[in-house]
């Protein structure tokens, strides 16, 4: 796999991605905010549901269905299997804000960890260009557990849609305890409307510690 920085938010990077197998491909086209991706082969196929949108997605991909007139799959990204935006943060300038995670399809649920390795290679990014912390809002408990890994934490803050805000200094990964981990957790158990793969994670995840952290990312 080949860790890539495409630009920072001044640059305007753009990226394509085909929209039948990336939630938020959308989002990668609009520019306004830095881009950067994991590129290679797929790693495996999917075996759960719920990627987290860092892994902040929870909406599915459309399946492989066919392309509009005008359009080919060889307009599209193909090496592609995982992506993210961002930008400082517009309260805190101080602060990089993840806007946007996507994991291809076929690479959700696997066992790769893409979303929170890509997050883990855009902090080490980030300390470089002198960044004091970064931050992500998610929606459902697969991101939320995801981002545990990559040194992030609850700030028992929310946005207006509803989203747990999680952050971690630039330097080190945030000091994790249980409780809070499971504060957050708490707060997803409480919603109505959960899928039954989000109802059965939260349930195997109660009364326990956070989430080990992953390896060193390679900058590659």
């Amino acid at each position: 796999m080949e860790f890539a920085l495409l630009g920072w938010a001044e640059a305007d990077p753009t990226l394509r991605l085909d929209y039948r197998r990336f939630s938020y491909a959308g989002k990668f086209v609009t520019g306004g905010t830095g881009v950067a991706v994991i590129r290679g082969d797929a790693v495996g196929s999917a075996t759960a549901t719920g990627d987290s949108s860092t892994d902040a997605e929870s909406d599915d991909a459309d399946s492989l269905a066919s392309l509009p007139d005008g359009v080919e799959a060889s307009d599209f990204a193909d090496d592609v299997l995982a992506a993210i935006t961002f930008s400082p943060d517009r309260t805190d300038p101080s602060t990089l804000k993840i806007r946007y995670l996507t994991v291809r399809d076929d690479c959700r649920g696997d066992g790769s960890q893409l979303g929170p390795q890509l997050v883990a290679f855009l902090t080490s990014k980030a300390a470089a260009a002198g960044y004091d912390r970064i931050a992500i809002a998610v929606n459902n408990a697969f991101s939320y557990h995801a981002l545990y890994k990559a040194g992030f934490t609850y700030t028992d803050r929310e946005t207006g849609l509803a989203e747990l805000v999680l952050d971690r200094p630039i330097g080190e990964p945030a000091v994790a305890s249980q409780s809070d981990y499971q504060r957050g957790l708490d707060v997803f158990r409480e919603r109505e409307g959960l899928s039954t793969a989000e109802t059965e994670f939260l349930a195997e995840h109660g009364d326990v510690a956070p989430p080990g952290l992953l390896s060193a990312v390679d900058d590659r």
